[in-house]
């Protein structure tokens, strides 16, 4: 373990640096030059740990440990490599480097599995960017289409096709990137808990049962641009005030509805956007996650009657786009419990728990039904932040279940 934690520590010191905001958390937005130079050290690691390395053509970044018969389904171990904008370090990316280290045990304890053991840096997991998310695990799933690339852009304007170009990629070739069917036998992901449980109560590891199910819209509420001093408050279509009463109900629809339900609208955007103008529009995102996809749908539903009745009121109108849908998944029952057995057996606290969170093994987790994760603690429960922090050892421990799980498989 202590061989594990200091290596884990000095990759993910190094992926440090690999930033556009330096010295405020990490900022690895997908198809930037933070990400290329990430990609690249992710490959010299790959290659260290003697690993055969590709880049496929959505941008993901794999590694491969030939076991007695490549024709066997393999065991997928990583996570993803971009982050949020002034996002945390270890969000991610340690998934990568601890699927790295288990790749290194294997090599340095000579031990050849019977199929392969494949190490993935997934590409654009967040949907910053683009507002979208899991683009690279939906790209090795066969779920992505080149037409999808051109529809949607980021704040620049910017499509995601145009941005793979500029990245080095060929978008036309994307259903390259489908790995066949059978390839994956197992996919297994660590991850910080993003949350507070396993910090508050001093556990040292999370067994992940189940992942919530989310949709994501883009609302734009259009009234019309007026003068701000000579326009009368019964004579304006005010964007901001049609959609200021909607968001406001939205934390409490979830509220209500409970059973691990959450809402937020993250992202507002004003426009004209001055001080001294009724605003023409307003765009906003909404997040709605659950581990019962029937709670997403009701807080959608109410969302959707207060836009109805506002925009009516006013005589005005909006438009409401999905732009993600991802149902809820469970996990391995079978892979917890090699993992509830090695952590008993290490003296590893832990807690099964379900993840609030998305992750690549959400979409996964819909193909292939032998999927799972394990979480390490956030400290005071803090990610997609600069102060996010967990340290290393929590990496060496969950390093000790993920390798006894890798030879039970």
């Amino acid at each position: 373990m202590k061989i594990s934690t200091k290596r884990i520590e000095k990759d993910l010191e190094e992926l440090k640096k690999f930033t556009a905001t330096h010295g405020n958390g990490a900022t690895r937005l997908p198809f930037t030059k933070e990400t290329r130079e990430a990609a690249e050290y992710l490959k010299e690691l790959l290659r260290d740990a003697e690993l055969e390395v590709r880049e496929d053509t959505v941008g993901n970044v794999y590694g491969t440990r030939r076991g007695k018969d490549s024709s066997l389904p393999a065991i997928v171990m990583g996570s993803h490599y971009d982050s949020v904008q002034n996002g945390g370090n270890y969000d991610g990316i340690a998934g990568v480097v601890t699927a790295i280290e288990i790749a290194r045990l294997l090599r340095d304890n000579k031990v050849q599995l019977e199929r392969d053991f494949v190490v993935i840096a997934f590409m654009d997991e967040e949907g910053m960017r683009f507002g979208t998310g899991y683009f690279g695990s939906k790209g090795i799933l066969g779920e992505l289409s080149v037409e999808e690339t051109k529809k949607v852009a980021d704040k620049d304007g910017i499509s995601i096709y145009q941005a793979m170009k500029d990245y080095g990629l060929e978008p036309e070739r994307i259903p390259q990137a489908a790995w066949p069917k059978g390839r994956i036998g197992n996919f297994i992901e660590l991850h910080i808990e993003q949350g507070p449980v396993l910090n508050t109560n001093k556990l040292d590891l999370g067994l992940v049962t189940g992942i919530v199910g989310l949709k994501r819209f883009m609302v734009t509420v259009n009234g019309r641009a007026d003068h701000a001093g000579t326009t009368p408050m019964d004579m304006r279509k005010d964007s901001v005030e049609m959609a200021t009463k909607v968001i406001s109900k939205i934390p409490d629809y979830a509220r209500e509805i409970g059973k691990s339900t959450v809402a937020t609208v993250g992202f507002i955007e004003t426009l004209p956007g001055g001080v001294n103008v009724v605003a023409n529009s307003v765009k906003f995102s909404i997040d709605v996650r659950s581990l019962e996809i029937e709670n997403v749908n009701e807080v959608v539903k109410r969302v959707k009657n207060d836009l109805d009745e506002v925009t009516k009121l006013y005589d005005a109108d909006y438009t409401m786009i999905e732009t993600l849908e991802i149902l809820p998944a469970k996990l391995s029952d079978k892979m917890i419990d090699i993992m509830e057995e090695s952590a008993k057996k290490h003296g590893h606290s832990y807690v099964k728990l379900p993840s609030g969170a998305g992750h690549d093994s959400l979409p996964i987790a819909h193909n292939i039904k032998d999927t799972v994760m394990i979480f390490v603690p956030s400290e005071n429960g803090r990610s997609h932040s600069p102060d996010e922090y967990t340290p290393y050892s929590y990496f060496g421990k969950a390093t000790d279940v993920l390798y006894d799980l890798t030879l039970a498989l």
